[in-house]
């Protein structure tokens, strides 16, 4: 089917639509005159004086930070930190405070749409649309199995209730997270290596390196504060691999600039030094890891000197890095990163992760003050079988787990549901507030599997480019606008606390998740496993942990006191063997080697070619929060778009500050201006990784900078299924030159 839209079409399809004008229901143009009226009657409410303080979560990234709305006649006045909060400490960050403005955004969706035969967009009715989905959605299951129908979605507490649930109700077991393009490959690596992830104990440690991690960029509120403390108030060696200068960079003693996918054979190379000049604890590698010998004879070939060249870093820095890190253990860490450099980047993501692990490993480090922490989470009890009942258990695997069995369960691998729309196995699918088609791997791949694909629907609060390439927008209110399912936290303490609702929907046709869920489910036929409200649901999920709504709803967030964490104790590792597997029988079975060992990057820039990496910045969270004025003006004053080069490689080829280059990979040619930088080592080229908007509904940040997986061959990792976001090298030259 065709998949067009221009705005154009969009607003004569809005304005030309007679039957839903007559009924009252307008389209995306008249935002402003509703936005008008809505301004009006919040100016007439001022007299009251109302005012209250809500507890909820921003929903600004995925970190779920604690927060308290202060409402002032029945709008967002301000909002600040909770300090019982674990990843906010009490602080909010910019994004935080600006993504709040998502409530009131004049590029928000109002009204149900749907694509027409000629591929233009026109507002429906809720009604119409759960007809029409329910009755497209039937028949398709009807004629190709449940399997034909996937789900993938960006975790936030109400989806991670509602989706499972949805999708095994339909009898499928293609339930997705966004995890392929953000830390599938880091998460599956520590799984497999020691059952599952972990945290830097970043207060205690007296060195901790990050390998292209960035708290700078990537926020989490507690952790910047914790790493500004440790740089200011202790002796604690603080060191940033990275090609580029990072904005964590002030507050670190040393950067490490670093070809970028060769981080593996870095850890390698120090792994080399501990075991070489016997600095690694013998104690705790005898009792707790498995296939040391195995990994002592494969490591002997990787010196500093061998990974000197790859890396290029010099080798005696390798090994002072090494001695440094041994001296300081078992408070000492490599923090386990994110996204960034082996989150889904290359080919050898997954084994960098787990060589991390390992280096971790012979430092002793687990369990141990200032070391590497596995903590465990709490679990809500059943909740009542007669209110809520569970769909039948479906048996049928996952579309994906055969090929790329080792990735994590609870993710997935939504570029196999892709594959698979490609081959026309799947053909209807939901997204959930995941703009997949624009973040996730090459867009025309994913243009390509949705436009095969029989039904496409679309959870949002606003046009991403994935609701344009969808057959039916479903407009979800935004989140200060419902209450959620609980959140749960663990760590070295468990926490509950609650997405709550802090004013009432700001415009009428916008549905929470809750309510499309139960409306949607029951029209198709499955209504009994949702025959239940938001809120009874959060009160059942509450008293099965002995709580009430009101009690959290006071209190904002609770410590459930279950927590069994002590400093120095060995944690239990979740492998097969229960110990820390430098060997692994499941990896090996998987067709990557079972040990621990070097594996290149797959793309090396040939002549006149750079490296590519791409990253984060702390007012954007990924394309999410680009349509955002208060945060999208920060980004255009100090021209955050811009591509970062090295000072000697812009000079070579006659760059200046502010220029436009053309750049190109295999895949895609584009245009930017550069930053020129001595922060980014010669040779790698560096750009955000949000903009590039070509959703013409997101006025923000339409046509603002390049959409980096424009330029991303599109490929997957073995055995976990990964994007390989950063495999590629471009070219670059002065537009005009």
């Amino acid at each position: 089917m065709t998949k067009r839209i221009t705005r154009r079409s969009f607003l004569r399809a809005s304005a030309g639509s007679a039957a839903l004008a007559s009924a009252g229901v307008v389209g995306f143009a008249d935002w402003q005159a509703e936005r008008a009226h809505a301004d009006e009657a919040a100016d007439a409410a001022q007299a009251t004086g109302e005012t209250k303080r809500v507890s909820t979560l921003c929903n600004g990234c995925t970190n779920e930070c604690g927060l308290w709305v202060n409402v002032k006649d029945g709008v967002i006045h301000t909002l600040e930190g909770n300090p019982e909060s674990p990843n906010s400490g009490g602080r909010m960050c910019g994004r935080g405070h600006g993504f709040a403005q998502m409530t009131y955004s004049a590029d928000r969706l109002l009204h149900p749409m749907k694509r027409m035969e000629n591929g233009d967009f026109e507002p429906i009715s809720w009604d119409q649309a759960y007809l029409e989905i329910a009755s497209k959605l039937t028949a398709i299951i009807a004629k190709n199995g449940p399997q034909a129908f996937a789900f993938i979605r960006d975790p936030r507490p109400n989806i991670n209730f509602y989706g499972p649930r949805f999708t095994a109700a339909l009898g499928s077991s293609n339930i997705y997270t966004h995890g392929a393009s953000c830390n599938l490959s880091l998460q599956s690596a520590y799984r497999a290596t020691i059952g599952g992830g972990f945290s830097a104990d970043i207060a205690n440690a007296k060195m901790i390196m990050f390998i292209g991690r960035s708290y700078a960029d990537g926020i989490t509120p507690a952790n910047v504060k914790a790493l500004a403390n440790l740089s200011t108030g202790t002796e604690c060696h603080i060191v940033i691999v990275d090609p580029r200068f990072n904005n964590s960079g002030h507050l670190a003693d040393q950067w490490v600039p670093i070809k970028p996918g060769t981080d593996l054979a870095f850890v390698l190379a120090m792994s080399n030094v501990l075991i070489e000049d016997e600095l690694y604890d013998k104690d705790f590698v005898d009792k707790y890891v498995l296939g040391f010998n195995a990994f002592k004879k494969e490591v002997a070939q990787f010196s500093p000197e061998w990974a000197s060249d790859i890396c290029g870093i010099e080798a005696e820095i390798i090994r002072e890095l090494a001695y440094e890190m041994a001296a300081a253990a078992p408070a000492a860490v490599i923090e386990p990163s994110w996204r960034a450099a082996f989150g889904c980047a290359h080919q050898n993501s997954f084994m960098t992760g787990r060589a991390v692990a390992a280096f971790n490993a012979l430092l002793g480090n687990y369990g141990q003050k200032g070391g590497a922490l596995i903590t465990s989470s709490p679990a809500l009890g059943a909740l009542p079988a007669d209110k809520f009942p569970s769909p039948p258990l479906v048996d049928t695997p996952r579309v994906g787990n055969a090929e790329y069995p080792l990735a994590v369960p609870g993710m997935g691998t939504n570029l196999a549901a892709l594959k698979a729309m490609i081959a026309g196995d799947i053909k209807a699918v939901f997204f959930y507030q995941s703009n997949a088609a624009k973040g996730y791997a090459n867009p025309k791949v994913w243009e390509e599997g949705l436009d095969k694909c029989d039904l496409v629907v679309d959870i949002d609060v606003q046009m991403s480019e994935t609701a344009m390439l969808a057959d039916y927008v479903l407009p979800e209110c935004s989140y200060l606008e419902r209450l959620e399912a609980v959140y749960t936290q663990g760590g070295k303490k468990h926490t509950v606390s609650l997405r709550d609702k802090a004013i009432d929907i700001v415009h009428p046709d916008t549905r929470p998740l809750d309510q499309i869920m139960r409306e949607l489910s029951a029209v198709i036929g499955v209504g009994k496993y949702f025959d239940f409200t938001i809120d009874e649901l959060v009160e059942a999920q509450l008293n099965s942990i002995g709580l009430t709504t009101e009690e959290l709803r006071e209190k904002g967030i609770i410590d459930l006191g279950t927590s069994d964490f002590e400093y120095g104790k060995v944690p239990a590792f979740a492998t097969p063997s229960g110990k820390i597997e430098f060997y692994s029988v499941t990896v090996g079975k998987a067709g990557l080697s079972p040990i621990i060992t070097w594996q290149d990057r797959k793309a090396h820039p040939a002549e006149g070619e750079f490296y590519f990496v791409g990253g984060k910045q702390s007012v954007q969270s990924h394309t999410m929060t680009t349509s955002i004025e208060a945060l999208m003006n920060i980004s255009k004053e100090y021209k955050l778009e811009r591509l970062w080069v090295n000072a000697s490689d812009a000079e070579a080829l006659g760059i200046k500050e502010d220029d436009t280059v053309e750049i190109s990979s295999s895949e895609y040619t584009d245009t930017i201006r550069v930053h020129v930088t001595e922060r980014i080592m010669p040779g790698v080229v560096w750009a955000p990784t949000h903009y590039g908007g070509s959703s013409p509904y997101l006025t923000q940040g339409y046509d603002f900078g390049i959409c980096v997986p424009n330029f991303q061959p599109f490929d997957m990792e073995p055995g976990t299924g990964a994007t390989m976001s950063q495999e590629f090298t471009v070219s670059i030259k002065k537009v005009g030159a």
